[in-house]
């Protein structure tokens, strides 16, 4: 082993003892509730925490190793429609959070599949919704869970100089261990710790590729392998029109806004947060995150014969950095991949040890119990999202991503988001889940017509659903009373 890698191995575990004892400082909340303690961080998050969670989570894998790829492979479009991001998480911080976080806090709402199920009635259909909704978001996230594995086993198996299975299982462990000991305080206290770490080597990067290659050149470069990387007439990726890219920016909102591992961190804030504090920590952090996918450009020009996209990032840092700060930022990198993978993990465990729970059994468990029986779901589905990692067939880190997210929003946008503001039934909120499942994750595995249409179209098709729905059903109730 050389003294860089003893380097970066030395790097990594001190920063593995920083995050682990985060997560034991952060068991204290254990305490404040029956379970919102280990579900919701006991509602603590100040504003700048709350901002490093979102931001962390939000953009860390994919913005590090899946966008860079994709702007490799298709060029300039990926970059403008990367930082619709960072606009689209401050106007939901501005705009909906306060709403959701109010309504959960009177219903006493701990997850997203909690809060569908509160906010549609109670009883035998409530239990329902409430089932329905966790296997969706298991289902969807684990799918998502698999690329983020993915992405940090293939850079650390470079920074370490190990095999990708023996990396990712060193990682996962890792995240398994804090999450398990903290809950969502320790992701959320970690994600803030990560997101620094990620500004940092954003502000690297940038810094070393503008000075390093004239702009003129770097154009000139491009325009030679393909005038499409600078100058698209289509959307690429995102559809045949070149419009299709600002579908990013409601994307992102609804991101934001709906996905179960997005929103919980709304109902985690402290209830008297200010929220323009948040939103401008949302909006410095993701901006500067925002230009990282400039590197698939870099790369393009100088290594123009990648035979796979997503190693754009880990080429960039071998080739182009001294080895010493190509192991610190590979370490923020990785931070930034983890801090998606853990909020994935603590997600999907809590839809399993909590909504399901609930919904098959009804009963709630008692403080131990229902602690045990969380951090016991941490355990058993990091090890399944390992195994899911270990033998998926090749996959498109982005894409991968995108058919989780992207269909688990169009299963929840009528449920979580058109609720706040317009109350359907029971029966809406069930059809439009299974609406927006379905549509989505068909247009996604068997259709070509971009990464956003898909989705979006399963939004449009839940949210039709959930109205419609809802009003038959409300007329017919009305029918039969009179």
């Amino acid at each position: 082993m050389d003294v860089y890698k003893m380097f970066n191995w030395g790097l990594l575990t001190l920063t593995f003892g920083l995050l682990i004892y985060l997560g034991y400082l952060s068991s204290k909340y254990m305490n404040k509730s029956e379970e919102g303690g280990f579900l919701l961080a006991g509602r603590s998050l100040g504003p700048f925490v709350a901002a490093g969670t979102i931001v962390a989570t939000g953009f860390s894998g994919w913005g590090f190793m899946g966008s860079p790829g994709v702007t490799y492979q298709f060029g300039a479009i990926e970059v403008l429609g990367n930082f619709f991001f960072a606009p689209a998480m401050m106007i939901a911080v501005l705009y909906f959070a306060k709403f959701l976080q109010h309504r959960a806090l009177e219903m006493g709402s701990n997850t997203i599949p909690e809060y569908i199920a509160q906010s549609h009635g109670s009883g035998a259909m409530g239990r329902v919704l409430q089932g329905v909704s966790a296997f969706i978001t298991i289902l969807l996230l684990l799918v998502f869970l698999t690329s983020q594995i993915k992405a940090v086993g293939l850079l650390g198996a470079g920074w370490l100089g190990i095999e990708l299975n023996q990396s990712a299982f060193l990682m996962v462990s890792v995240i398994i261990v804090y999450t398990m000991m903290g809950g969502l305080a320790a992701v959320a206290w970690t994600d803030t710790v990560m997101v620094c770490g990620m500004a940092l080597a954003a502000v690297i990067i940038l810094v070393q590729m503008l000075t390093s290659v004239d702009i003129g050149t770097w154009e000139a470069s491009l325009n030679a392998i393909d005038p499409e990387l600078l100058n698209p007439t289509t959307g690429a990726h995102y559809g045949d029109s070149i419009g299709t890219v600002f579908l990013v920016l409601p994307y992102a909102f609804l991101f934001a806004s709906v996905l179960p591992y997005m929103a919980v961190r709304f109902l985690a804030m402290k209830p008297d947060v200010k929220l323009h504090k948040v939103g401008v920590y949302v909006a410095i952090l993701g901006a500067l995150l925002s230009l990282i996918p400039i590197v698939g450009l870099y790369v393009r020009m100088q290594v123009p014969d990648l035979a796979d996209p997503d190693m754009a990032m880990p080429v960039y840092l071998e080739r182009f950095m001294h080895p010493v700060i190509q192991g610190v930022i590979t370490l923020f990198i990785i931070f930034a991949m983890k801090s998606t993978a853990n909020s994935l993990l603590h997600t999907v465990a809590s839809a399993t040890s909590h909504d399901l729970r609930l919904s098959l059994f009804g009963s709630k468990a008692g403080m131990g119990q229902a602690l045990m029986i969380n951090r016991l779901a941490v355990l058993v589905l990091g090890i399944v999202a390992l195994l899911m990692m270990l033998y998926a067939p090749p996959f498109m880190l982005s894409w991968l991503g995108i058919l989780g997210s992207g269909t688990l929003l169009a299963s929840m946008i009528g449920p979580v988001f058109i609720s706040t503001f317009w109350q359907g039934s029971a029966w809406g909120a069930l059809t439009a889940m299974l609406a927006g499942f379905f549509i989505s994750g068909y247009m996604m595995l068997f259709s070509d017509v971009g990464w956003l249409i898909g989705p979006l179209t399963g939004c449009v098709v839940s949210a039709a659903c959930y109205v419609g729905v809802s009003l038959v059903t409300r007329r017919r109730k009305f029918i039969q009373l009179t």
